[in-house]
């Protein structure tokens, strides 16, 4: 499974790229907004920092203005992802830039009917929001594996599952268990993936003999 991370945060992202574990980075308008940064600025600098899938989204609503944004956010960088929304006017705009090349990640993704559109638009990849789903009572995994099985009925399909508004790690087990080959997280979610009481209390044990010893490796 690759590991995109979800934010407009550029310290957090480099933190996390030093670890060799991000494959891409999403954002959003709402992201790039709590960055208060410029919009371009930010985009550029992380393309800077990870070299993979950088989903950079259109905030026009309508088929020739979103198409003329993604077209103009795919002259950032090599790896800009265009991201639109799951609407008539976005797969359209899907359906374009991919004709043009262009890596499209259709977003805020709630059924498997959307999702079979998307990639039948064309779509590099499909967003479905499983912590919004959850929110509101409805089981987000089970899109999820939907998504997967149905995409795996129809081998011409290439559209990769992005697991999105991940809330937890237990999402991201479910995810991978499942076969989605994405997900993107929050900062803190990937950070939380690294802890377990019984990593820490195994290595308090073993420094606590280590100096013990009174030995040093350097």
């Amino acid at each position: 499974m690759k590991f995109f991370v979800d934010t407009a945060d550029v310290d957090a992202i480099r933190d996390l790229a030093d670890t060799g574990l991000v494959d891409g980075v999403t954002t959003n308008p709402s992201l790039i907004a709590k960055s208060g940064r410029d919009f371009v600025e930010v985009v550029q600098e992380i393309c800077d920092i990870v070299d993979g899938p950088i989903s950079a989204e259109v905030t026009a609503t309508e088929f020739d203005a979103m198409l003329e944004e993604g077209r103009k956010l795919a002259k950032i960088h090599k790896n800009i992802t265009v991201k639109v929304p799951l609407t008539r006017d976005g797969l359209k705009t899907c359906k374009a830039l991919s004709g043009d090349g262009t890596m499209v990640n259709v977003t805020l993704c709630f059924s498997a009917n959307q999702a079979l559109l998307a990639a039948k638009a064309g779509a590099t990849f499909i967003s479905p929001f499983v912590g919004r789903l959850d929110d509101i009572g409805t089981e987000g995994m089970q899109l999820i594996d939907d998504i997967v099985q149905i995409y795996a009925n129809y081998p011409d399909l290439k559209t990769e599952v992005l697991v999105a508004s991940v809330r937890s790690p237990m999402h991201v087990l479910e995810a991978a268990k499942i076969g989605a080959g994405v997900a993107t997280l929050p900062p803190d979610v990937l950070h939380a993936m690294f802890k377990h009481p019984l990593t820490d209390k195994g290595l308090d044990a073993f420094l606590a003999d280590w100096q013990k010893t009174g030995q040093s490796i350097l």
